[in-house]
């Protein structure tokens, strides 16, 4: 476990997730070029609790990108509603961090510039997002790279980088749309690692894509699986693995049931694809 960072009175951040995000009854459709409809979702139901940490497998082009998409607010369900504590906040913008599996660092700013981004956005003065920055960076292992930029680091220091940027926007809720999907094995697990301390840490509700069972199992407390488009959410299960988890879990006979839970609904949920359009 790394050491802990500076708690509310030292860097203004929040402690711990007091958010409830819920999808209730979500359809999307979209035009398709025959002029009839794509259905991307259908009737998607998820209900999160504040502090949790979800993950969400499906078949590839099951929607759960576009569910992200709809989650952040940059696009509107064509039905249905995304609440937060109880409040419809569909298609609002600015209310969750969103991090996809490109780190999107600026490349003419140093990496202490980028992290301290949303900082800044939220109008937090220079100096101040500087403060508050500079002992995650040492705390979270990009302690001496404050002034290099992305083009001289790893693939998984740039990813460290975005992730801290996305908790420093300090909104309860994070969606990390396959954060480690291009990293080599060795470094996707050290990742996972690092992960776990800042969420241990930070406490945020995050919502974490991945097509990899193994780290969906390993990371979260809740899986849901999602079916061939048009996407919805046709299971979940908890995963009852004590924490703080190392990775001789993955070994373990509760972690191998899990696994292969998992892959029967994974394989139930590729079965169930549907024609990718419809006439409107």
């Amino acid at each position: 476990m790394v050491t802990t960072p500076p708690r509310p009175g030292a860097s203004g951040l929040a402690e711990r997730s007091s958010a409830q995000l819920t999808i209730d009854g979500v359809h999307r459709t979209f035009p398709s070029p025959d002029g009839g409809t794509v259905q991307a979702l259908v009737d998607a139901n998820l209900s999160v609790r504040p502090g949790e940490f979800i993950a969400l497998i499906g078949p590839s082009g099951c929607g759960k990108s576009t569910l992200f998409n709809l989650i952040a607010g940059l696009d509107t369900p064509t039905s249905g509603r995304i609440r937060i504590d109880g409040v419809d906040r569909s298609g609002q913008q600015g209310l969750v961090g969103y991090m996809l599996q490109k780190d999107l660092l600026l490349p003419w700013r140093t990496i202490l510039e980028n992290v301290v981004l949303g900082l800044e956005i939220s109008g937090v003065r220079k100096r101040a997002a500087h403060a508050i920055a500079r002992p995650l960076l040492t705390t979270y292992g990009l302690g001496g790279f404050e002034n290099r930029y992305p083009h001289q680091l790893s693939g998984g220091m740039r990813q460290r980088a975005a992730l801290l940027r996305t908790i420093l926007f300090n909104r309860d809720i994070i969606l990390l749309d396959e954060p480690f999907g291009a990293l080599d094995a060795q470094t996707r697990e050290q990742m996972q690692e690092w992960l776990l301390d800042l969420w241990d840490d930070f406490q945020k509700t995050v919502l974490f894509v991945t097509h990899d069972i193994d780290e969906a199992i390993y990371l979260s407390d809740r899986v849901f699986v999602m079916s061939a488009r048009p996407g919805r959410i046709v299971a979940e299960f908890e995963v009852g693995l004590d924490r703080p988890r190392k990775p001789s879990v993955v070994t373990s006979p509760e972690f191998v049931r899990l696994k292969a839970e998992a892959r029967e609904l994974l394989n139930g949920a590729h079965a169930s694809a549907a024609p990718l359009a419809e006439v409107a």
